[in-house]
């Protein structure tokens, strides 16, 4: 009975948080998700009417995105046509360079500012560094699936920390990129007519109109058979065993070296950076053996993204106020400077980097390092509604290449045990010096792209 509970409370909370979006006009033009929204709520209840709600209603909610985390990721390029590495790096080399840049200085700004501020004058871990990308380029998903990481390292409240970030993130990047778009507009700097970017009513409360509702996806099977969302969520299982599998081999290794053994570096490494690799090789065996293509993006894509929501819900609702509270003045330091960060990038870095359309690149860039994909999907097409520019598809052939290594993907959880084992001097280094290589490459292979 306490699991029919746990699920009905994050489902109330869910579709609270659409009601509210629906009716309160602020959420509306923050254009805050359902899910966040609903995990606020969440988060209130449990501090006001906590010991009243009882364990059941809160059963395994602390770690459902640990574990949803995986779905997440393992969907990521199940059912993608993989374009080669010579197309998406002609499209989209330099959104990637561009992209590649604001996600390190995340890392330079945030252990920055610990190493210089932060740890001298309030005596934070290093670790407090890393918040920044992790909830700013990771999103919820990724803070909440490192909490069992953090908590190995010895740092539990990394996870609170993080999901706060990535709350001031998602709320920063819509308030403060909407204000550089008005700012864009005003000068002419955006090339789509001001009153091509006025969103319907119905757009702005997150609501299709019947007559405009888009599919969510085709049906590749007979359901006399296997229904089609029973096959994808399975193909989904079978990619979180692969990396599940390949987790084991970490674990294997590690208990050949004592060194590594004796500190647990790769049993503590999350599992769903490699249910990412998981989900590109099943989708590789598909792509070479399948004689009919039994996986829809589409599918996919709802099934990640009703993870995602539940896992936002579940995360957010179980913030520990108190961490923050003990911490406020440094988090809040660090928060500002990944904002200022992104602003700079917008408003100086990208028009010198950028070969053409460069804010409408730019903001869409921002809204991803800040929030998630569909934050900078949203800012994209409020500058550009009819994708009559080249911003879309370098900003989507840019998320094959970049995704599986800063948007809550191998570096972003390397990087984390790196800080805890090397220090964050070391990944500081690292992360200029990641800056720099990819200015060169810019400027051997880009900079005659940009217009006069």
């Amino acid at each position: 009975m306490d699991v029919v509970m746990s699920f009905c409370g994050l489902s109330v909370l869910l579709v609270l948080g659409k009601v509210l979006r629906v009716k309160i006009g602020l959420l509306q033009r923050l254009y805050l998700p359902a899910s966040v929204i609903g995990g606020l709520v969440g988060l209130l209840a449990m501090q006001v009417f906590g010991p009243q709600l009882g364990p059941g209603w809160t059963l395994g909610w602390n770690r459902l995105p640990g574990f949803l985390i995986n779905i997440v990721f393992a969907a990521l390029f199940l059912g993608v046509t993989i374009p080669s590495l010579r197309v998406a790096w002609r499209v989209a080399g330099p959104q990637l360079a561009y992209g590649q840049i604001v996600a390190w200085g995340q890392y330079v700004v945030g252990i920055g500012l610990v190493l210089l501020l932060l740890k001298p004058l309030f005596a934070v871990p290093d670790l407090l560094g890393v918040i920044v990308p992790v909830g700013f380029e990771g999103g919820h998903g990724t803070a909440g699936g490192l909490r069992e990481t953090f908590g190995s390292l010895g740092w539990e409240a990394g996870a609170d920390y993080g999901l706060a970030s990535a709350t001031v993130g998602i709320v920063s990047a819509i308030i403060v990129g909407m204000a550089l778009v008005n700012w864009a507009a005003r000068r002419g700097i955006i090339a789509a007519m001001p009153d091509q970017r006025k969103l319907s009513a119905e757009e702005v409360a997150g609501i299709y109109p019947v007559d405009k509702r888009p599919s969510a996806g085709d049906q590749t099977v007979s359901p006399d058979s296997i229904d089609s969302l029973a096959l994808h969520l399975a193909i989904i299982g079978i990619a979180v065993l692969v990396g599940f599998g390949l987790k084991q081999g970490l674990v294997w290794i590690e208990s050949l070296i004592p060194a590594l053994a004796s500190r647990k570096v790769l049993s503590a490494f999350p599992l769903f950076p490699l249910c990412m690799i998981g989900g590109l090789l099943v989708q590789l065996v598909i792509g070479r053996f399948a004689k009919h293509q039994p996986i829809c993006h589409e599918l996919m894509q709802r099934l990640a993204g009703t993870a995602l929501d539940y896992l936002v819900v579940a995360a957010v609702s179980t913030i520990r106020l108190e961490t923050l509270a003990s911490g406020l003045a440094p988090f809040a330091i660090i928060a500002l400077g990944g904002i200022l960060w992104n602003v700079f990038c917008v408003m100086w870095l990208a028009k010198r980097m950028l070969p053409d359309f460069w804010f409408e690149r730019a903001i869409a860039e921002m809204g991803q390092s800040m929030g998630v994909t569909a934050t900078g999907l949203l800012l994209l097409r409020v500058t550009d509604p009819k994708g009559e520019t080249s911003a879309p598809a370098a900003f989507g052939y840019k998320q094959l290449l970049h995704e599986p290594f800063m948007g809550g993907g191998l570096w972003t959880s390397s990087a984390v045990f790196l800080v805890a084992y090397k220090g964050g001097a070391f990944v500081l280094l690292v992360s200029l010096g990641a800056i720099v290589c990819w200015l060169i490459v810019w400027a051997l292979l880009f900079r005659k792209l940009r217009p006069d």
